[in-house]
């Protein structure tokens, strides 16, 4: 998963290489001193890779004080991480979250996963201003768009009609 502040995309294995994509979103964000939503560009970077790893938002159990930036909750953080475990394919043991008994985070997304059970990706990132040069403002949480997991879904199928 990365994101370029305009386009959110996605790449699968066994596609060849092929992205699939959708219009990237604005984070829910506690913003720097000055700076508000209205400065905000849309969700930007390749952080988001990480979570594919079992790490930021997918592991947001194990930080709840990032969703509180949000004005969210440890439960709120406890439910993200659960719902990632039912779009993934495996738990990587070597990042556990002590409140759930040391259970690996939840890793590998299954996009016909994210698709037939209408779970999107949690991400948590740094937001960046609306105009180049001015750098990070604030940080925040958000899921990732269907648009580019339903894409997804659909050249899958393509793949094995053919």
């Amino acid at each position: 998963m990365a994101r370029n502040g305009t386009d959110f995309g996605i790449q699968l294995s066994g596609t060849g290489g092929r992205w699939f994509t959708g219009p990237a979103d604005l984070p829910d964000a506690l913003f720097f001193p000055g700076y508000s939503r209205e400065d905000a560009n849309p969700d930007i970077g390749d952080s988001a890779i990480t979570e594919t790893a079992g790490l930021g938002g997918f592991a947001i159990a194990a930080a709840p004080a990032i969703v509180q930036f949000v004005g969210g909750s440890a439960a709120d953080a406890l439910r993200y991480t659960l719902q990632m475990y039912e779009i993934t394919a495996a738990e990587n043991n070597v990042y556990q979250i002590p409140y759930l008994d040391f259970r690996g985070t939840p890793t590998g997304i299954d996009a016909v996963k994210v698709v037939e059970k209408n779970i999107l990706p949690f991400i948590d990132t740094g937001v960046a201003h609306r105009e180049p040069g001015v750098g990070q403002i604030g940080a925040g949480v958000l899921n990732a768009p269907m648009q580019p997991f339903q894409a997804a879904y659909e050249g899958l199928a393509e793949m094995f009609v053919k």
